[in-house]
């Protein structure tokens, strides 16, 4: 099974990462910041990933680090789930509607990290979470599962509809990227023979 556990323990924030990649969508998440949860429960259920966050932070200051710290947790835990990468398929795409906004999700399992976001929103905070910590999730996660990742939000009026989208945009293209590809065989989906 293609699972990981992942601890980080800092003067900043606690965080316990549990993930399954060839689980069924199941999510208990606790991160403190409920938007997150919202989100990563996108992942969770559209990715096909069973996936528990619990996480302790200094909110009484904001939800940066926090935020920030469950993206490279995850992304550490996502690494070390996906292991050597042998056959499957690399490389996830998905658009993702939701009413009037519109997402594309682009993922390389590539052992680069790299990150495009283009997310215009329309507004600054969802509620109590601030629009820009979405910028420090994604570089954490890519920066430590080691991914190439483009993000495209092409339209949208309404900004939780247009997270929403790149959260569940995140996790098809996840499903996608990690699927066996039944032609690979237990072959690495690189020329250089490694990822």
């Amino acid at each position: 099974m293609r699972q990981a556990t992942i601890k980080r323990d800092t003067l900043e924030t606690q965080i316990t990462v549990e993930i399954n990649l060839d689980g069924s969508g199941k999510a208990d998440l606790a991160t403190g910041v409920p938007f997150l949860d919202h989100m990563l429960d996108q992942i969770a259920r559209h990715g096909l990933i069973d996936l528990t966050v619990k996480a302790t932070g200094d909110l009484h200051i904001d939800a940066h680090h926090t935020v920030e710290d469950i993206g490279i947790t995850l992304g550490q835990a996502f690494a070390e789930a996906v292991g050597d990468k042998k056959g499957i398929v690399r490389y996830g795409h998905a658009y993702v509607p939701l009413d009037e906004a519109l997402s594309r999700v682009v993922i390389d399992l590539s052992g680069r990290p790299g990150l495009v976001l283009e997310v215009p929103f329309k507004r600054a905070w969802i509620g109590q979470f601030d629009v820009d910590l979405f910028s420090e999730f994604f570089h954490g996660f890519v920066n430590h599962a080691k991914v190439t990742l483009h993000i495209d939000n092409l339209r949208g009026e309404n900004a939780h509809h247009q997270a929403e989208t790149v959260f569940k945009a995140f996790g098809r293209a996840l499903r996608m990227a990690i699927a066996p590809d039944a032609r690979q065989g237990d072959v690495i989906p690189s020329t250089k023979g490694s990822l």
